[in-house]
């Protein structure tokens, strides 16, 4: 089979590390957007079954087929407004379960039409690439800022990074992580106790539907969805120079969540974070074999998926500083690139900018994230700018 060719150590390390910081970074709100809903133990396990497997297949299974890294996460910021809603509404696990279904189908919809590929590919590359630089230099800020808390390991994990780019640089991020392990491990800030072994069940829930459960949970969840996770996740591809079907890949994440929301998936997309780290050059020197890195990391969210517990107490044995500032560190390079193309075109430079400030401010305005804002700005900002300029040239 020619992944087991193309794989390399720095491809299996990004995926691994795609899943670290892609999972320890947002599970806590995963948890509370369950209990939020009186989620049993068992149930919570279930989420975890539902999204890893639907997490997993759907970033391996299409990126084996087109031999490009898909990329798959579940919604963070709908997570999160599920679990201010359930909380706030009173909603049951059924009512939840009713409005994952309706998220979904609209979904599908929205990926079927293609009426949301049409809408980004008027998106210029300079502010889809800033709006990407954005998202991910949020990460790269966090990288140092955990510095406040553990200056050894952070400064530690730099100076290997920059020894391996300078001596090995296609294995820089093995390099980082394999020494912030050791050194976690010989400090005894691993905590294996939170390591048990046991398979995940899934729990299925029969779904209510109401009024009430769709404007307060189900278009919510809709809509930040695709403005601040599909979205973003859109400007990964298109700035690593990906060509994919855009389309047939939301349908894809609609239907899989259609599939696996009675156990728990309340919302599958494309990432942009975890994406940006298996795209990028660090991944593998070879773009067309970048692909091995998201099929690795499929491969370990279908393992969180079976071995829910035991998976889940590997991740977050880790300490948060070391999970924030290996994702800092592996995305440098997109952070770079991202930038690159946003300002080297100096008409789109501004517009450029202010997509990027606005994204990396964190702002959200009615529910909806900093992404969705920053291309607002940045288009603004662009047809201020630019409308009618090429008219008045040619007259």
């Amino acid at each position: 089979m020619s992944f087991f060719r193309d794989v390399n150590l720095s491809a299996a390390t990004a995926g691994f590390v795609a899943v670290l910081v892609g999972f320890t970074s947002s599970v806590a709100i995963v948890f509370q957007a369950a209990q939020a809903f009186g989620a049993t133990p068992a149930q919570i396990t279930s989420w975890m079954w539902a999204l890893g497997l639907g997490m997993g297949l759907c970033s391996a299974i299409p990126s084996l087929v087109l031999r490009q890294p898909v990329m798959v996460a579940w919604s963070t910021p709908g997570a999160a407004v599920l679990a201010t809603a359930g909380l706030a509404g009173g909603f049951t696990m059924a009512d939840a379960v009713g409005a994952f279904l309706i998220s979904a189908a609209l979904i599908v919809l929205v990926g079927a039409t293609g009426w949301f590929e049409r809408v980004m590919n008027k998106i210029p590359m300079a502010i889809a690439s800033a709006l990407l630089a954005g998202v991910l230099a949020r990460f790269g800020l966090q990288a140092f800022a955990a510095a406040q808390t553990a200056l050894p390991l952070v400064v530690l994990m730099l100076l290997a990074y920059l020894l391996g780019r300078r001596l090995l640089p296609r294995y820089a991020v093995p390099l980082t992580l394999a020494v912030a392990i050791a050194y976690v491990v010989a400090r005894g800030q691993f905590n294996g106790g939170a390591v048990s072994f046991e398979l995940a069940m899934p729990v299925f829930t029969m779904p209510a539907f109401s009024l009430a459960g769709f404007t307060s949970l189900a278009l919510p969840l809709f809509v930040v969805t695709m403005a601040s996770q599909n979205l973003p996740g859109v400007a990964a591809i298109r700035a690593a120079g990906y060509d994919m079907p855009i389309s047939k890949i939301i349908t894809l994440t609609g239907a899989a969540t259609l599939v696996l929301a009675p156990f728990g998936a309340f919302a599958l997309n494309l990432s942009a974070i975890t994406a940006a780290i298996c795209m990028g050059p660090e991944a593998h020197a070879d773009p067309k074999k970048r692909y091995t890195a998201a099929v690795v990391c499929g491969g370990i969210y279908v393992l969180i998926g079976l071995f829910g517990a035991a998976i889940t107490g590997l991740l977050i044995a880790f300490p948060r500083e070391l999970v924030l500032a290996i994702a800092g560190i592996a995305l440098l390079g997109s952070i770079g690139g991202g930038l690159h193309a946003a300002l080297k075109d100096e008409t789109h430079r501004e517009a450029a900018l202010i997509t990027f400030l606005v994204t990396l401010s964190g702002v959200v305005i009615g529910g909806i994230g900093s992404a969705f804002w920053g291309v607002v700005a940045g288009a603004i900002a662009l047809l201020v700018q630019q409308y009618g300029l090429s008219s008045k040239k040619t007259s």
